[in-house]
């Protein structure tokens, strides 16, 4: 059985939670038409487990990708099916109810706050950054995509110059315990090849067991 969080997170988000069995189950859900987390349409999102998913799409092409994926054809082609822009998304999905005991390695500020770095602004809200004690100079961060009331997706990024120091790895840690204290699940999403990512989801405390996020992204 799945964290309560967790699947209260993925009825919102997709519109419905479990799938009908293996492969995703399509759901028109009028939420993809409705701006996410930063403001921007994202028309086709789903998470699939080894067993079962839910991809989740506009109401108005349901039946085309119904269609589509019942044929056997590459979900990769469901962008030029229904007319949505984008490319073809299948990355990695994880998720976290027990986060590192590591460390805290940043400050929580507003991310509209003049220091913080430009890429953490279009977050919103507070944004998790590390500083050089000496220098002021930013060495990591997260930013928390927040997709609804139940579910925060975990961003982070590190400075070339900083990286090797586990601070990628603190920072998420740090940044799910606050999640999770707020009652929401944390998540964590990296493209299947980027092994530097996925060693960091694991040594925070958000294990790989076989699911995946798919999804169009705008190009």
């Amino acid at each position: 059985m799945i964290d309560e969080r967790l699947a209260a997170h993925l009825r919102t988000w997709l519109g419905r939670w479990p799938g009908d069995g293996p492969g995703p189950t399509v759901v028109g859900w009028p939420a993809r038409d409705e701006p996410g987390w930063d403001g921007g349409l994202h028309r086709v999102l789903g998470v699939t487990t080894p067993e079962h998913g839910v991809l989740s799409v506009p109401p108005p092409v349901a039946d085309v990708v119904r269609a589509w994926l019942a044929a056997g054809r590459d979900p990769a082609g469901i962008p030029a099916a229904t007319g949505i822009a984008g490319r073809w998304f299948d990355g990695v999905f994880r998720w976290c109810t027990a986060p590192a005991p590591l460390p805290d390695a940043g400050e929580w500020r507003p991310a509209g706050e003049p220091s913080v770095p430009e890429w953490l602004r279009p977050f919103g809200g507070e944004v998790l950054v590390a500083v050089d004690p000496a220098s002021g100079e930013h060495l990591a961060g997260v930013g928390v995509k927040r997709h609804d009331a139940h579910g925060r997706e975990l961003a982070v990024v590190t400075a070339p110059a900083a990286r090797g120091r586990g601070l990628a790895r603190r920072l998420v840690a740090q940044a799910a315990r606050r999640v999770l204290d707020e009652g929401a699940v944390p998540t964590y999403v990296h493209a299947r090849r980027n092994t530097a990512s996925a060693a960091v989801a694991t040594a925070a405390g958000f294990p790989d067991v076989g699911w995946s996020l798919l999804g169009v992204e705008p190009e």
